[in-house]
């Protein structure tokens, strides 16, 4: 039996009516660009992440680029990033004309590591350069540690652009003075947060698709002037900007996913803990095979969080590749997220020589297993048995 990385079908037959109909309405209204329908998703996503505007966009790269914009970020520019995510993430700044400026990882989260972070913003301020942003990413679906990254983006005075596009409805705990833990979903906590709704996303449309949140008024008017051609009003353009707008058709399919995203989470985290029980009962765990930690399942009030959404489900072993055709062999789908970082690819190496060794060792480690919510229990065995044949000695 073949078990694929994604499989949509499920989750399309359950909402193909509800999908038509709605299509079917955009259809015959005639508006096609923008709209009331593009509107009430904008307000509904807003709502969702705890943010205050929404704006939807034409892809998650697109509202990187345009947050980027917006906030007058081009040449001269620095940007501090992950080199452990996809390429859109230092595409969008390398698009503004900014350089982008490398932050290492995690080891155990993929993300941006604050103590890192400290360090390169240390020695970036001694040479008087201009850094106005930082750009973590939430990779595979659970957030950066956003409370310590905002603390030292307050000290020193640089605003915070959230990579949030594999990451809707995560949620990351911050502490207060008084020492109060709160949960804040992703794209709540910077100047703006950017997501994708790429159809493999955990919100994903049937098209490309993003949309920009902020808490800031006057960012969020800046934001909706930038999506078409930086106009304000109309046929006046006080600044440049692009043709960045979501279109309706896509706005009501994700409208109607959106309902159901809290419970294809809840699935994902279920599959995960299935995974984990078969691993162990393997004897798999830790070695030869290290599974996604969720860093914050200790903090309080995890327990009623989404704080890891598994957009990817990412294990990691140092027989990679091998493990990887191995799996595919047997039909089981599976995928390296990623397998160069962004500081090794060719297009920025005649500027970039530096060493990121924490992501360098990820990207030659990590291997995804399929995660989506229709995943069946039995497929999950199978899986794990696949993996554990890899692994079991041979008979002499």
């Amino acid at each position: 039996m073949k078990v694929p990385l994604l499989d949509l079908g499920p989750q399309m037959r359950a909402l193909r009516e509800d999908i038509l109909t709605a299509v079917t309405e955009v259809i015959d209204s005639t508006s096609y660009i923008l709209g009331p329908k593009v509107s009430a998703f904008e307000e509904e996503v807003a709502a969702y992440c705890q943010a205050t505007f929404g704006i939807g966009v034409s892809s998650g790269t697109d509202a990187l680029v345009m947050t980027l914009m917006a906030m007058d970020i081009g040449p001269g520019d620095k940007v501090l990033t992950t080199p452990y995510t996809f390429f859109a993430t230092m595409g969008a700044i390398l698009r503004v004309g900014a350089e982008p400026v490398f932050v290492d990882i995690e080891e155990k989260s993929f993300n941006m590591d604050p103590a890192a972070l400290q360090e390169t913003l240390e020695r970036e301020v001694s040479l008087a350069a201009p850094v106005r942003a930082i750009m973590p990413v939430h990779l595979f679906g659970q957030c950066a540690d956003m409370d310590a990254i905002l603390r030292i983006s307050k000290r020193f005075a640089i605003p915070v652009i959230e990579d949030a596009a594999q990451a809707i409805g995560a949620a990351c705990p911050r502490t207060n003075e008084q020492g109060i833990t709160t949960w804040h979903k992703a794209g709540s906590l910077g100047q703006a947060g950017c997501f994708s709704f790429f159809p493999s996303k955990n919100l994903g449309g049937i098209g490309d698709g993003g949309l920009v949140t902020t808490n800031d008024p006057d960012l969020d008017q800046v934001l909706r002037s930038c999506r078409n051609h930086g106009a304000s009003p109309k046929y006046f353009h006080p600044r440049v900007g692009g043709n960045f707008r979501l279109d309706p058709i896509q706005a009501v399919v994700l409208s109607i996913k959106l309902n159901h995203l809290d419970e294809w989470h809840a699935r994902r985290r279920a599959n995960s803990r299935l995974y984990h029980a078969a691993f162990a009962a393997h004897g798999l765990i830790d070695d030869p095979v290290r599974l996604p930690v969720e860093i914050f399942a200790d903090r309080e009030g995890a327990e009623d969080a989404f704080h890891h959404i598994y957009n990817q489900f990412v294990i990691r072993t140092p027989r990679r590749d091998a493990l990887r055709d191995h799996l595919l062999e047997r039909g089981i789908g599976c995928e390296i997220y990623y397998p160069c970082c962004l500081h090794q690819q060719e297009c920025v190496r005649r500027f970039n020589d530096q060493s990121f060794p924490v992501a360098e060792k990820a990207a030659q480690e990590s291997l995804a297993l399929p995660i989506y919510p229709d995943l069946r229990e039995d497929q999950i065995a199978q899986v794990v048995e696949a993996i554990a044949d890899f692994f079991r000695p041979t008979a002499m």
